[in-house]
């Protein structure tokens, strides 16, 4: 199931709007602290800059959102963006939009719909990824038990990885949480019950969407 939508990996982007030129950087992220050295490097990088305007989501839920203007009219900037990404379902992101002032004054509905398709426009030229949650077995079984196991078919996404062969063989198990019982009753069917667990974890994949 998933969980949330992020940004698979760092994005850049350009549009120009009545001689104005807009530089939308994009990052994924998952703290505070990161947001906001991704925010001074970008101040940093952009010093010349009219305005640099930062905006993060964190969250599965949505729970952190916040954005300044940075000099813009207030309302105009950064709470369109934040709005924007929440209304697509994205989270877990840094935004800053750099803007050279092209001499041109925008009002502020133009302002708000630069700053809203500078971002969306950025976010579509990257990779949108789901975040799903995934159960993870660390497994030993006999040579017999395995070759049993691998046999199953199993929906796609269960995977076995990470195989050693020793005395046993060794290997990672994972499905997805609402998956968990019904493969662990599979495994308990071909092991007769045995002990074949050595470490349960959870992790979380980011699923690129098509």
């Amino acid at each position: 199931m998933k969980l949330y939508s992020t940004v698979l990996n760092k994005i850049e982007d350009e549009q120009r709007i009545e001689k104005s030129r807009f530089i939308t950087s994009v990052i994924p992220c998952e703290t505070v602290d990161d947001a906001e050295c991704f925010f001074q490097e970008i101040r940093q990088k952009y010093k010349d800059a009219a305005h640099n305007v930062p905006a993060m989501v964190l969250g599965d839920k949505f729970q952190l959102q916040w954005a300044s203007d940075d000099g813009e009219p207030q309302g105009t900037a950064g709470a369109p963006i934040i709005k924007m990404l929440v209304s697509e379902g994205i989270t877990n992101i840094a935004v800053v939009v750099t803007r050279y002032f092209g001499g041109v004054k925008l009002g502020t509905g133009g302002l708000v719909r630069a700053y809203t398709s500078s971002v969306k426009k950025a976010v579509l030229s990257g990779v949108i990824c789901d975040v799903e949650e995934r159960i993870c077995f660390e497994c030993k079984m006999a040579y017999k038990e395995f070759n049993k196991l691998s046999a199953v078919d199993f929906r796609e996404d269960v995977k076995i990885d990470e195989i050693q062969y020793s005395d046993n063989v060794y290997f990672r198990f994972s499905c997805k949480k609402n998956e968990e019982d019904a493969c662990i009753n599979r495994i308990n069917g071909i092991t007769f019950g045995g002990e074949w667990l050595l470490k349960r974890s959870v992790t979380f994949i980011k699923i690129p969407r098509i």
